[in-house]
This record gives structure tokens, sequence and C-alpha cells, in this order.
């Protein structure tokens, strides 16, 4: 077969893609909107090498019929890389590892993929720290703010930050989690629920042996494990709070107003299963 006749038989995805833009904006006069969505890290933190090296706006497409049939997937729910998909479908540079985002970047494509799809608007049930009561309460996404990236990496292009623990007075090296880790620390969790009938599922020490690179200069993982499980108790809350006061992302921190004691508070927004899929 020749080459033209295989093209004529087989059109690629790029070839299909063009007509399907074309025939949208010429025959019904609507086009897939665009939006720049800012990289909260600004890409300090990624390898000169990577797409994302000091990358400051990811642009994304409006979601539309296609990314729900992704989200309806029920092999991908299963596997638990629905939105890992549908950012993947959204993003307009494919050469982006979705994997590779720290997850505030990630975090901030999420929120802005949501605004596309069904708007900015978000219903969802938090408890009053006041006064401990739940209730239904009304968000708007297009407000939480962009937490962009302070700190100076150790090395430029480079996930990696300092941090002096406070007790044991140990130079703590750690990095920022991204999809890779969290995707590590799901599996990990996975299987310790199978293998122990404890409730307990270590969440504090598995987050924080992914994020510490060293101490000390000490880098070996298994002496870093035995640190992390015995490090003060004053260290590891010092180091947490460090962490997530300086994580660059958006910031899911919400205000509410109780409907039962009148409280104004301030909580962290839910992600609830109707994230993607609101109500009315």
């Amino acid at each position: 077969m020749s080459d033209q006749q295989e093209s004529a038989s087989h059109p690629d995805d790029l070839t299909e893609g063009i007509q399907k833009h074309d025939v949208m904006q010429s025959d019904f006069g609507w086009q897939v909107p665009v939006e720049a969505v800012p990289v909260p890290s600004e890409g300090k933190v990624y390898h000169p090498n990577s797409t994302m090296h000091a990358r400051h706006v990811l642009e994304i497409k409006a979601m539309t019929a296609q990314e729900e049939d992704i989200l309806t997937s029920r092999a991908l729910i299963q596997q638990g890389t629905v939105i890992k998909t549908l950012l993947e479908s959204c993003l307009l540079d494919k050469t982006v590892d979705v994997d590779e985002l720290l997850l505030g970047d990630k975090n901030a494509l999420m929120v802005s993929v949501r605004i596309t799809g069904y708007g900015s608007s978000y219903g969802a049930t938090v408890s009053c720290p006041e006064c401990a009561r739940s209730s239904s309460q009304d968000f708007d996404l297009s407000l939480m703010e962009i937490k962009r990236l302070e700190l100076e990496p150790v090395s430029p292009g480079e996930n990696r930050f300092e941090f002096r623990l406070p007790v044991t007075g140990k130079v703590v090296q750690f990095k920022f989690l991204t999809g890779y880790d969290e995707n590590e620390i799901t599996t990990t969790a996975d299987r310790r629920r199978k293998m122990m009938d404890s409730g307990a599922e270590n969440m504090v020490t598995t987050r924080l042996s992914h994020q510490i690179i060293s101490v000390d200069n000490v880098a070996d993982r298994n002496k870093l494990g035995m640190f992390v499980r015995n490090m003060p108790a004053q260290d590891s809350r010092k180091l947490r709070n460090y962490i997530s006061e300086h994580e660059p992302g958006v910031d899911m921190r919400v205000w509410m107003s109780c409907p039962h004691c009148s409280a104004d508070s301030r909580v962290a927004l839910p992600l609830g299963s109707n994230f993607f899929w609101p109500t009315g």
C-alpha cells in the first residue's frame, strides 16, 4: 500500500482533530475556550530538562462532553487515574507529565479545569470550628488565592529546601510532594491496610519519609526512616507546618458563615465526590 493510500485509509489523530476544530468553528460558530493557569511554583523546582522548568503558565482547554466521558469511565475510576487523565485531556501542551507536577501545581490545574466545566460555584457540607455543627455552604472557587513559591531551592532547578529542626538542631533537606509521590503514598497505604488489622495508617511518618531527602547530609533511606519514626514530636510538627506554610499551590482555606452559631470561620475546602459533579 502506498503512503498516500495508507494516509487516506488511516487518518491520524492530528488530521481528525483539525477537522473537528474546523467544523466547530465554521459550521457551529463556536470554539472551545482556552484558559491560562498560573503555575504556583513558577517552575523553579523542575529540572532544566523538564518541560515545566521556569514555567509560569499552563494553557488548558475548557471541559467538554469528552471530559465527562473520562469522569464516568469505570476503568479509570478503578485504576485511580481519573483526575490524571482529565488533566492530560485538558492540557494543551501534551509534553507535560502530570505526575511530575508538584501537588500544588496540580491542584491549581484541577480547580481551573473544574471552573471551565461547571463554573466557580461549589456547594459542600462543612463543620463549624466553633460549634462543631455541620451545614451546607456555597463557595466561589474563583476567589481562591494562588500561593506562589517564596522559598529558594538549595540549588536552582531542584526540588530541595532546608529547615533546621528546633529540638535536635538537625538540618533537614526536604522536597514538596509530586504526583509520583502521591501515587506511591497511596499504594503504600493501601498495602498496609490490607496487611494490618489495626486502624493505624502511619500517614504522618509515611508522608515525612517521602518529603525528607536528608538529615545532616545522611541520605540513606533506611536510616532516614528510623529517624522519622523517632524524631521528637515537636520537630515533626514544626517541619510539617513549615512545609505546609511554604508549599506553593492553591490556598484551600475558605470562609464559612455558620447558620447555627453565626460564627464566621475559615475552614479547609472539602473536595468531595461532587467537586466534578455539581448538583443542579
